[in-house]
C-alpha cells in the first residue's frame, strides 16, 4: 500500500517561558506529570530524536523497540502527524508529508489505551471515521463486518466497551484503524496493559492480521519479545538515536554495539572484561585463565577491520555458554528451574553470570556454593571496544 522513509527525521521541544510554565501548571494541574528521560538538552531545546533516517518497504512490518524516553513513541506520531517534525523529511509514496494534516495523510493509530468512546457500542465505534468520510450505509455495514470477522469480534458489535475485556477492546481499537484501509497503520505499545497470557494470544492475532490485510506497520514497543516475533526488521532506539536496524535474526547474532548486545536478549548477554589476542591471521579471546580461539568468519571480519591485540568487552549469551570440566572457574548462587533448562546464576571473578543448561543435559542438581567451571565457543564470542563500545566486527 505505502512506502514510508525518513530522512534525517529531528524533534527538539523547544524550551518554555517561566510565564508559559505557570499557564502549564494550572491548565494541567490536575493531571499526572509526564516526564521525559534520556533526552539531550541543547541550545536549541530538548532534544528527542536525532538524525532518524528510515526506508520502509511496502507491505513490510517495521518494529520501533528501545527503553523508556528513547524517542521511539515520538517518532511515531510525527509520522502520525500528532507531532511537529523539527527538521528533516517525513515521505509516503512519494510525497513529502511534514505539513499534510493528519486526516490527510492515509494513516490510522491505534494507542495503548485503545481511546474507544465509552458511550458507543463496538459497532459505532469502528465505523465512525467511515461516517466522518460520509461513506455510504452499505460499504460502512460491509467494512465493519469484515473487520469484525477478521479480528472475531462479530458477538460483541452490540456492547459498549465497558461489557468488553481488555483484549477484546484492543480488538475494537485495531478494527477501528483497519475499517479505513489506511496506507500505513501506526501501534503503540499496544499490548502493554493486557496481561502475559493475553499479550502472547494478542501477538499472534497481530501475525494473522498482518497476513490478511495488505499495509505498512510501524509498531512500538519497549518488549523485545514483541519486537522479535512481529517484526520483518528491528530498529533499536537509545537517547533519540538509532543504535541498529536489521531483521531480528541479525540484531541477535550480530549486535552492533554493546547496548544492543544487552538489550536484545533474554536472559541478558554475559559481558566479561577480556584480552583480544590477534596472532598473525588468528585472533583469540583470553578471560577467566582460558584462551579461545574465534571461529573463522569473525576472524576474516576482524582482519578487514585490521584490529589489532586489545582490552575488550567479552560478550556470550547465557544459551551459548556451556558447564565443563574445566573453564571458567564460577560459584553458584541461584539455579531457577525453568522447566526444559535450569537459569544458573553464578560468580565468575566477582561478576554476575548467567548459564543456561538444558535439563536432559544435566548429570544431577545444583545447589548454592556450588562449583562450576563453564566455556563458549569462539563462534558465539562477540568483541567490544572499550573505547567506543562498538562491536570490532563491523
Amino acid at each position: 500500500m505505502a512506502e514510508v522513509k525518513l530522512v534525517n527525521i529531528k524533534k527538539v521541544y523547544p524550551y518554555v517561558s517561566g510565564e508559559e510554565k505557570k499557564k502549564n501548571k494550572k491548565k494541567s494541574a490536575d493531571e499526572p506529570e509526564k516526564k521525559k528521560v534520556n533526552l539531550q538538552i541543547t541550545d536549541e531545546g530538548v532534544v528527542a530524536v536525532q538524525q532518524f533516517s528510515l526506508d520502509i518497504k511496502d507491505k513490510e512490518f517495521i518494529v520501533l523497540v528501545g527503553p523508556s524516553g528513547c524517542g521511539k513513541s515520538t517518532t511515531l506520531r510525527m509520522v502520525a502527524g500528532l507531532e511537529e517534525i523539527s527538521g528533516g523529511e517525513l515521505i509516503i509514496d512519494g510525497k513529502v508529508m511534514n505539513d499534510v494534516a493528519p486526516k490527510d495523510r492515509d494513516i490510522a493509530m491505534v494507542f495503548q489505551n485503545y481511546a474507544l468512546y465509552p458511550h458507543m457500542t463496538v459497532y459505532d465505534n469502528m465505523a465512525f471515521s467511515l461516517k466522518l468520510r460520509h461513506t455510504p450505509k452499505d460499504e460502512i455495514d460491509k467494512k465493519v463486518r469484515e473487520a469484525a470477522e477478521i479480528l472475531d469480534i462479530t458477538q460483541y458489535l452490540q456492547r459498549k466497551p465497558k461489557a468488553l475485556s481488555g483484549g477484546q477492546r484492543q480488538r475494537v481499537a485495531i478494527g477501528r484503524a483497519i475499517v479505513r484501509a489506511p496506507k500505513v497503520m501506526l501501534m503503540d505499545e499496544p499490548l502493554s496493559n493486557l496481561d502475559a497470557k493475553l499479550r502472547n494470544e494478542m501477538r499472534a492475532e497481530i501475525i494473522k492480521l498482518r497476513q490478511r490485510i495488505d499495509t505498512t506497520f510501524m509498531y512500538v514497543t519497549h518488549d523485545q519479545t514483541e519486537a522479535m516475533t512481529l517484526g520483518d526488521r528491528i530498529v533499536i532506539m537509545k537517547d533519540g538515536y538509532i543504535q541498529q536496524i536489521g531483521t531480528p535474526q541479525e540484531v541477535f547474532n550480530h549486535p552492533a554495539n554493546l547496548f544492543v548486545a544487552g538489550f536484545i536478549g533474554m536472559p541478558v548477554m554475559n559481558f566479561f572484561d577480556a584480552e583480544l589476542k590477534r596472532e598473525g591471521d588468528k585472533f583469540f579471546v583470553e578471560v577467566g585463565g582460558i584462551k579461545v580461539r574465534m571461529s573463522e568468519d569473525k576472524e576474516e571480519r576482524l582482519l578487514k577491520n585490521n584490529v589489532q591485540s586489545q582490552p575488550v568487552t567479552l560478550g556470550v549469551r547465557p544459551e551459548h555458554t556451556d558447564v565443563s570440566d574445566t573453564g571458567i572457574t564460577a560459584k553458584v548462587d541461584v539455579a531457577e528451574m525453568m522447566g526444559s533448562s535450569v537459569h544458573l546464576h553464578v560468580n565468575a571473578d566477582g561478576r554476575d553470570v548467567i548459564i543456561i543448561v538444558p535439563t536432559i543435559d544435566m548429570k544431577g542438581n545444583y545447589n548454592i556454593g556450588d562449583t562450576v567451571h563453564f566455556t563458549f565457543d569462539g563462534k558465539v564470542a562477540h568483541v567490544f571496544s572499550k573505547e567506543t563500545d562498538k562491536n570490532l566486527e563491523y
